[in-house]
């Protein structure tokens, strides 16, 4: 069970890294619009933070706080909502662009200093 929650762990800071370095490289290019790193991202933070979360419950192991998981929950599901329905725009406005790098850092903020 261990080894699952490792690989889940790791799958997780991959879709972090490809929701926030695809949204850094295509806010330097000057063109600002969601792109597929973005979108594989965000849905990959989605999934495997349900999946992290959900089997800790009733576990021998310090648990994370259930309003941690919500507050992360919320700030993701709005993430998603954000670069899924953007991703067919031309252009998106500067700031839903910075909003959602902006999400994305305090959700990483919330899982660390959160304790």
């Amino acid at each position: 069970m261990e080894a699952l929650r490792l690989i889940l762990r790791y799958a997780h800071l991959i879709g972090f890294a490809l929701l926030l370095g695809g949204a850094v490289v295509q806010y330097l290019t000057g063109k600002l619009r969601i792109n597929a790193a973005m979108l594989w991202g965000v849905g990959l933070q989605l999934v495997t933070g349900i999946a992290l979360a959900a089997p800790l419950r009733g576990g021998g192991d310090k648990e994370p706080e259930p309003v941690k998981l919500a507050v992360k929950l919320i700030i993701t599901v709005a993430l998603a909502a954000m670069v899924f329905f953007s991703r067919k725009r031309e252009e998106v406005n500067k700031g839903h662009f910075l909003a959602i790098i902006g999400l994305t850092l305090v959700n990483a903020a919330v899982a660390v200093f959160w304790r």
